[in-house]
């Protein structure tokens, strides 16, 4: 072999090692690594009972992928701590208790106040008169026949009467159902049964990775396809069935929650943590804070955050764009493909932190001791 070929032979081996590096470190940064995650719950010492340890680390937040919203993107690097956390939505049977001992009230029990309405109204909007603030909730009534999804005020109702004991009005209980998700609980009311239980509510980062169950960007929280074996792995609007808001006799009448334990667990033993009810979380909401994350902190990871320190919502039609908003998680029994597809890990919502809902409740969790 001559002094050329020699030249040609090692300059080849330099462009092959460099093809092979780039595609190493393309495939080491670009991709998260995937875990296997051990399901650890609390034997009652660490944490109360009905609790599994989230191990906390570095994830890849939000989504860029075609399903997702504006509001979803782009992913950024964070890292959480480790800590507990409930295996399944707060339900009515333990809200009950919580109620039995400290006599608390709901929002939704008592009177509306007008200065916490006004502030989600347009500059202006007169005060109405005393008669129409009564008692009651937002409750899902949907349609009787397939209409345009532009707006949600077609299927949703104030409903006087409606509160966690009556979630869809007075005529209704939750008789049979002290295992489902308590709804038609505000913010107000999650934090006080959170300082009654001794734990708290979870970031949107601590939500978000807990979610994720170990699955690094995957679209759902038990993999990439919506169904296993032609079955819906969460507590979502089968529009299959049913096109939806549509609501009516022969359909089956009105949807709703199902027992917090009747779908999978994900990779931290979770239970629901898309579809059923929507969770609410600790953050402000603003619908551009992924977008300020990325522009501040760029590829840095940042670590454990606490959500801003206002709420902007532009997109809410007929809200002021920086009335009080709180961030939910999770999506509903209400989500489906044709309108939310909200049951991905990464999608995220503000709603007024005094408005109860018919699809709304929480789960808490507890820092490492």
């Amino acid at each position: 072999m001559n002094v050329l070929q020699r030249k040609i032979l090692l300059a080849l081996a330099i462009v092959l090692l460099g093809i092979g590096a780039f595609f190493a470190w393309k495939q080491f940064f670009s991709k998260p690594k995937q875990v296997t995650p051990a399901i650890i719950l609390s034997d009652g010492k660490n944490a109360p009972i009905g609790m599994a340890w989230i191990p906390g680390g570095e994830f890849l937040m939000g989504s860029d992928h075609q399903k997702s919203q504006a509001n979803e993107r782009p992913t950024h690097k964070v890292k959480v701590f480790g800590f507990w956390m409930d295996t399944t939505h707060v339900t009515n049977d333990q809200f009950a208790q919580f109620v039995k001992e400290t006599n608390y009230k709901t929002t939704a029990e008592q009177i509306p106040d007008w200065e916490t309405i006004r502030v989600q109204l347009p500059p202006g909007t007169p005060k109405p008169l005393a008669s129409v603030f009564v008692p009651g909730a937002m409750v899902f009534v949907g349609t009787k026949a397939k209409v345009n999804l532009n707006d949600y005020s077609q299927w949703w109702a104030y409903v006087p009467g409606a509160n966690w004991r009556h979630p869809t009005g007075p005529k209704s209980n939750i008789d049979g159902k002290g295992n489902h998700p308590v709804v038609q609980v505000s913010y107000e009311d999650a934090l006080a049964y959170a300082k009654w239980a001794g734990k708290r509510l979870p970031t949107e980062a601590e939500w978000e990775f807990a979610a994720r169950g170990g699955l690094n960007q995957a679209t759902y929280a038990w993999g990439d396809q919506l169904e296993r074996d032609g079955k819906l792995q969460a507590n979502i609007w089968d529009v299959k069935k049913q096109a939806f808001p549509v609501v009516s006799p022969k359909a089956g009448g009105a949807v709703g929650t199902t027992a917090v334990e009747a779908f999978p667990q994900n990779g931290y033993g979770l239970y629901d943590m898309t579809g059923n009810a929507w969770q609410w979380v600790a953050d402000w909401y603003r619908a551009d804070y992924f977008a300020m994350q990325a522009k501040e902190f760029g590829n840095t990871v940042i670590l454990n955050p606490q959500g801003p320190s206002n709420s902007y919502d532009p997109d809410d039609s007929g809200v002021p764009p920086n009335a009080p908003k709180r961030v939910i998680r999770g999506g509903s029994f209400l989500c489906n493909e044709d309108y939310c597809q909200s049951y991905r890990p990464s999608a995220r919502r503000g709603a007024d932190p005094y408005s109860p809902m018919s699809h709304l409740g929480f789960r808490l969790v507890k820092d490492s001791q």
